[in-house]
């Protein structure tokens, strides 16, 4: 490797740009957030660029492997500042969703390329330990096997085979391995957003399981946003028909756009040109009805979510 201190510097940048995705989607299905995400990619950067003095890639065999554990360890330590938060935290909280561009906004964001669980995945892992969530993600997601994982959280791998079967048996019992057919969750959304907006309750109760729960995260900051779930077909039908009198955002027009969310068809509403709220539904296993409703409005979470024009 050349001795150039430009090159050198060159050298650690184009290492670290190159496996970038990889660290976003480990870290954010590691924390929910794209802004401590993002943070947590910055330190990351920081620690690689101060390693060997300034040379970080002097005596790495596994430029990789290295900078995931890294990561891993930055989002394990900013996991205790999400958590201290969440305690002051205004109403349900939700995990800050990737939203994918229209189809005509060009080139695909690459946070959006990586490796990201569903919204309601995301919740189920807010339930997890940290060290197991991390396992979790690092095995379940993007396929680590339980010896490369011992060496990123320093642990045996006994410890994590144990931290992963906690975790898989605790995720599968919240989560059903049941994932809707894409043109049936379009399906679904579609006539669930048209009932929702247009009022038409007798749709709504078509649509929506018995045991449906509703989670609105507005952080205190929308004022239509519950400061608790909301269980039951009967109750949800009228927080989303309470919500179809007053036309919307306090009387605003709204207008709808279909995007993909964490990989998932979903909703996404606009006032104007801002944000207002990203819906994503959680359908039951036959996929006919709606059982979990996602509805995100915290603007803080949706600086990321653009119009375009489709």
């Amino acid at each position: 490797m050349s001795d150039n201190p430009a090159t050198v510097t060159d050298d650690a940048t184009a290492v670290f740009v190159r496996h970038r995705e990889l660290m976003f989607g480990v870290v954010y299905n590691m924390l929910g957030s794209v802004a401590d995400t993002e943070d947590v990619l910055q330190e990351t950067w920081l620690s690689w660029t101060a390693r060997g003095g300034g040379a970080p890639l002097d005596g790495v065999e596994n430029p990789r492997a290295y900078l995931v554990r890294i990561a891993v360890n930055h989002a394990l330590t900013r996991r205790a500042a999400i958590s201290r938060r969440r305690e002051t935290y205004v109403g349900p909280w939700l995990p800050e969703p990737l939203v994918a561009p229209g189809e005509e906004a060009g080139a695909e964001d690459p946070a959006l390329r990586t490796e990201s669980v569903s919204l309601a995945m995301l919740v189920v892992l807010e339930s997890l330990t940290p060290l197991e969530r991390a396992v979790f993600v690092l095995h379940e997601v993007f396929g680590y096997p339980h010896t490369e994982i011992a060496k990123i959280i320093e642990r045996s791998p006994a410890a994590v085979r144990q931290l992963a079967h906690r975790a898989r048996e605790h995720v599968h019992a919240r989560r059903p391995l049941y994932e809707a057919h894409p043109r049936v969750r379009r399906e679904a959304t579609e006539r669930f957003v048209r009932a929702a907006v247009g009022g038409d309750i007798a749709e709504l109760m078509e649509i929506l399981a018995p045991d449906v729960t509703v989670w609105t995260d507005g952080g205190g900051k929308r004022k239509p946003a519950g400061l608790r779930p909301v269980h039951g077909r009967d109750k949800a039908v009228r927080l989303f028909g309470s919500f179809a009198r007053r036309g919307g955002a306090g009387g605003a027009h709204l207008d709808l756009r279909y995007r993909r969310v964490n990989g998932d068809d979903a909703a996404v509403l606009f006032q104007g040109e801002e944000p207002y709220a990203v819906l994503v539904l959680d359908l039951t296993p036959d996929g006919e009805r709606v059982s979990g409703v996602y509805v995100v409005s915290n603007p803080e979470k949706l600086t990321h979510v653009r119009r375009g024009e489709a």
